[in-house]
Order: structure tokens, then sequence, then C-alpha cells
């Protein structure tokens, strides 16, 4: 199979950069059904705007690239240990490209092994079957909205929901709950694929499998595929929008199987699936090992809607109230007099020096002091994908991670360091918004997976600390011209987030009575 690695650098790099075309077409429809005047219109807007430019730019759609996850069906005789090394050297070539982020993490001394190789990455399944070719799939699912999985033991008492027994009506109100759960964290609107039955282990297994499945395709099982039908439309009812932003478009699609199980256990587990649904296939021929054919419709020329110009930015208005928001233009270092008159709704449009920091940065700020003077500055919570040449480091995919696991953390550095504005997904809690009321500061939510719109905005590397840290978790110093992000915690104890979540939470409520029975 001498085309065999190609082959597969080829799969990674259509994964990373360019969506299927059944994605595509449910990212436009759900577009379709939004507001375009609302803070969720404006994200759909920027994502559709973010497709194309990976696209046109063969970059990655989001920064994250998740863990790739291959499943590789072969037939009888094929050398799967010589596969599965080609696969490793293909990883490596399409981390040194920049196709993807360097994401292998050593578990106990947090090193990046800077190759996406490591113990149990990539991961590999492999499985004979009778066909002639090979038919290899993969899915880069990346860790905010894997974050966002849960995994319910049946019977049990949900929030808002109350009881779920151990039947389809039970399953019905674990996965309201799971999309509930997830609020914006997960870069909404989003996918989910649900496992019923099987162990803790097996259930995750197919409820990943589901994701593998076409978005338009019906459940051959006919009480699953009205309940996939029942879930689309009612999760959609709960109001949190794309970005936990509140709207009307929270999920895209619902693919649901199942499995026996032991007669003590009943597991639902669900995999929760960010809008860029990255995930494609290859059929290849046994004896060479080059591509056959592409098993999802590749997206090249699906456009996803009109789209605005980049470097444009149409300010969200709040719903119902058309008009109100501001845009605001802010340079860095900013005044806590200019924080402080922000308001949630308002659009802020930021040039100047900001720098990314995540988990590894977070925790070591905690106890020593800043490589730079970070008064007036903005924080980037962003692992970015870097490549270098002789001139220097390039952005080449730059969107957001999820905030909230700096919640630890982010007031008190805030105050300690004269921060005033933060960026990020998802909000953050309780503990950062009291700082931000009592310091002068606000959380600035950008939009998730979109890292080409917001990678146009950076203009310069200015230069980088902590690189032992690794690539995601070093702290870029970046010069910025344009960066767009919504006001949704503010210095005044307002949080989007917090209203969009019990909002959400009352509209879960009128879900408890028994819909299957």
């Amino acid at each position: 199979m001498l085309h065999f690695e190609d082959s597969i650098y080829q799969l990674i790099v259509e994964t990373s950069t360019n969506l299927p075309g059944d994605v595509r077409r449910a990212v436009a429809e759900g577009r379709s059904r939004e507001d375009r005047a609302t803070r969720s219109g404006l994200a759909l807007t920027t994502i559709a705007q973010n497709i194309g430019m990976a696209e046109l730019q063969v970059s990655p759609i989001c920064q994250d690239t998740g863990m790739p996850t291959f499943i590789v069906h072969t037939p009888v005789g094929a050398n799967q240990i010589e596969m599965k090394k080609q696969i490793r050297s293909a990883i490596v070539k399409a981390t040194r490209a920049g196709k993807l982020r360097p994401n292998s993490v050593d578990s106990l001394t947090g090193e990046n092994s800077g190759d996406n190789l490591g113990a149990g990455t990539p991961v590999i399944h492999f499985e004979q079957w009778e066909e002639e070719h090979v038919d290899v799939r993969l899915i880069l699912k990346g860790g905010g909205c894997e974050n966002k999985n849960i995994q319910y033991s049946l019977p049990a008492e949900l929030e808002g929901l109350g009881k779920a027994g151990r039947d389809l009506d039970g399953i019905r109100k674990c996965i309201l709950h799971a999309v509930y759960q997830a609020q914006g964290q997960g870069c909404s609107a989003g996918f989910i694929g649900v496992g019923i039955g099987g162990d803790r282990t097996t259930g995750y297994e197919l409820a990943k499998h589901q994701l593998f499945r076409k978005v338009d395709d019906v459940n051959p099982n006919p009480d699953l595929a009205k309940l996939e039908a029942y879930i689309l439309e009612n999760a959609n009812q709960l109001g949190i929008g794309t970005m936990g932003f509140g709207g009307e478009v929270t999920l895209l699609g619902c693919k649901i199987g199942v499995m026996h199980r032991l007669p003590a256990s009943f597991f639902v587990s669900v995999a929760y699936n960010c809008w860029a649904f990255r995930r494609q296939g290859v059929l290849l021929d046994a004896a060479s090992g080059e591509i056959k054919e592409w098993l999802y419709e590749r997206g090249t020329g699906i456009s996803v809607g009109e789209t605005t110009a980049a470097g444009s930015h149409d300010a969200p208005a709040e719903p119902g109230n058309a008009g109100e928001s501001r845009e605001v233009r802010l340079t860095t270092p900013i005044s806590e007099e200019d924080i402080r008159s922000l308001r949630v709704g308002d659009v802020v449009i930021l040039s100047g020096e900001m720098h990314t920091g995540r988990d590894a940065l977070h925790k070591y700020l905690m106890d020593h002091d800043a490589p730079v003077d970070l008064n007036g500055a903005v924080i980037y919570h962003c692992g970015p994908v870097m490549l270098k040449d002789e001139e220097g480091w390039h952005v080449k995919a730059a969107g957001p991670t999820t905030s909230i696991r700096e919640e630890p953390y982010q007031g008190e550095i805030m105050k300690k360091f004269g921060i005033r504005a933060v960026i990020g997904k998802g909000g953050m809690g309780p503990k950062t918004l009291a700082a931000l009321q009592e310091h002068g500061g606000v959380y600035l939510n950008a939009i998730g997976g979109a890292a080409q719109y917001y990678a146009e905005c950076i203009r310069k590397v200015n230069g980088a600390d902590f690189m032992e840290f690794g690539i995601p978790e070093a702290m870029w110093h970046l010069e910025v011209n344009e960066f767009a992000a919504i006001v949704t915690m503010d210095s005044h104890g307002n949080s989007l987030h917090a209203d969009v979540e019990k909002d959400s939470l009352g509209k879960l409520a009128q879900f408890r009575d028994p819909v299957f029975q």
C-alpha cells in the first residue's frame, strides 16, 4: 500500500479544513431560522464566514483540532501494524504543516509531545470485514465539546425534569438535559450522538460512533427515529441559541444508537459535538492505498449563506430591542472608566496588543509575577495553531477556548495584575462576575470555532513566553486589529450566560410530563 500514508494525510487535511456538505446544509438551515439582528444571528454569520475562509485557505476550521480518532475497517490479511505506523506518520506530518494543533499532553507531567503522538494518541480502532477495500473514518472532536459529554445512570433525578426511569421516556429526558447542561460551552449550535445501553465504556463509544452517521439519514429503528425527530424539534425550544447567546437554534442534529446492557446497569451516554462537526472518511484500494471514494460529500463550493465582508462587523441587537446595542472601539491598554461604560450586549472592536492565556498560565500566575505588564491588558483564552519560518511565528488558527476552566483563577488574577478584559467562549461563573464588578472588568465572548475569522484580525506576533508549556498553553503576545467580541458579563453584575441558563431551565420544565410510554 504505497499510497496509504499520503491518503491518510489527505483525509486529515480535508477533515480539519473543510466541513462536509451535510454539515454545511445543517448550519445553513439553522442560520435561516435565526434573526440576523440578534447576537445568535451575528454568531451564525461569523461561523458561515469562517467555514468559507478555512476552505479557501486550507487551514483549520477551529484551532482545537481535538483528539484524532480513526475507525479503520480492513480486509482479512491486511497489515494493521504497518497501517498504524503510517497513520501516526501522517499525523506528525499534518501537525508540522499546521493542519493539526499539537494536542497530545502527558497527563502526569503536563508536557506536550509537540507532534500529536503519545500514549493513547491518536486513537485508532481496527476492525476486519469481508469487503475487499479499506474504509477509514476520522473525527476531530475538540476539547470544548468533549468536556460537555455526559453519561446518565437510570433511574435518575434530573434538574428541571424530575425522575427519568428506565424506559424510552427516561432516555428522552436525559437527552434534553444533556443539551441544557451544555449551554454555549460546547459551541452550540451543535450535534449530539447518543448511546443507549452497554457499559460505561462501550456506551460512550456507541455515542461517538453515532456522529459518523450522515446528518440527513433516518434511523432504521422506528422508535429511535421518532425520538431523534422529537429531540431535534424540542431542544430548539430551550432558547439557548448559538454560543449560548439565546435564540432559536441550539441543536442541528441528533443520532441515537442502542445496544444490550447488564440487568443492573442502564446508561444513557451523550457525545456532544460543536457546530464545527469535523468528520470525513475514505474508501481506499487495498493493494495501493489510493483513495477510491470520499465517504461524505465534500463541502467545496457549498455555501452556508451570504456572509459579511472580512473585517466588517454587524452589531447585534438585544432580542426584542433592535438597534439598542452599541459598537464600541477600544485600544489596549484599556482604562477602568472605559470598561465600566460597557454593558452586556455591546460589541467591542479591539485593537492593540492582547495576550493568550489558558490553564497552565492561569495556574502559574496565581503564585508568580507576569513576564509583561498586564495593567489595562486583555487576556485571550486561546490556544492557537502556530507555524514558524525564517521570518518568525505566524498564527494559522486562533479561536477562543472554553473559559469556565479558569473560574478558580480568573478573578484573582485580574485584580492582581490590573487586567481589564478577558476574551473566551461560554462565559464564566459567579466568582469571576463578582471580581468584574469589584475590580472594573469585563468578559467578552468571541465566537467559538471561528479560528480563521479571528486569525485574520492578528497582524503580528510580538513574542511568546512559557514555551515550555507547549504551543497551545504558551503566553502569546499578539498585535490585533478590529478584533470583535460581545460583552456577555459586565462590571455592573450582569451576566448573559446566567440569564440564558435560568431562562432555559424554566423552559426545560415544560418537558417533565411523559411523552413516550
